[in-house]
């Protein structure tokens, strides 16, 4: 059991500071130092929360997740209409994704290593689709949209915002001259871009 003068401030200060340097430095190359200092704490402390940089890195991603996964779930579940849907939808994971970039690399790794741990995090936050599976099936047979299949509509969806995320470092580099702030406008630009592109793509003119 933690002292108490240790509060979940202090838990929490380690995890901001751990995502900022998780962004900048990528997995591979954070140190747990870099982390103790950013947090302005020292190294022993930081240990004594988080045993290891790969605990750490779990903490974080759990932090992001379930902030998440309650909008993405929220819009999923809604009444809206599906076209309203897929623009909240994009909105929110493109928001998550640019405020925690390292989630791609992070889900990448756990899919190839321990997907089961995974699909339990998901299950433990409240991902139920069938909703929205069903409304897409009732868009269908009301000839509002083509006959796509439910889940691949929705991997589109997250596949054109996780790319640009994911590959971040080549697509900086090749079309924003290794330009943050240009990169950045690029992903806000895509809250807007990738629903219009689906919904064009599946609704019946």
């Amino acid at each position: 059991m933690k002292p108490e003068r240790y509060s979940t401030d202090t838990e929490n200060k380690i995890i901001k500071a751990a995502r900022k340097i998780f962004i900048k430095n990528g997995m591979s190359g954070t140190r747990m130092q870099h982390i103790a200092d950013e947090a302005k704490i020292n190294k022993s402390l930081l240990h004594y929360y988080f045993r290891s940089k790969e605990k750490l890195f779990d903490a974080v991603f759990k932090y992001a997740l379930f902030k998440f996964i309650p909008k993405i779930g929220s819009v999923l579940n809604s009444d809206k209409p599906l076209f309203e849907k897929v623009e909240l939808l994009t909105e929110q994971y493109m928001t998550v994704l640019m405020k925690n970039q390292f989630i791609p690399m992070f889900v990448l790794h756990e899919i190839n290593t321990n997907p089961k741990k995974l699909y339990e995090l998901l299950k433990q936050a409240g991902i139920t689709p069938e909703k929205y599976v069903e409304q897409i099936e009732h868009e269908k047979r009301k000839g509002v949209i083509t006959d796509i299949n439910p889940e691949q509509l929705l991997i589109n969806i997250l596949s054109l915002c996780v790319f640009p995320v994911a590959a971040r470092p080549l697509l900086q580099r090749i079309f924003f001259g290794n330009d943050p702030n240009k990169y950045r406008q690029f992903l806000e630009s895509r809250k807007k871009e990738v629903p219009k592109f689906v919904i064009n793509s599946i609704k019946i003119k």
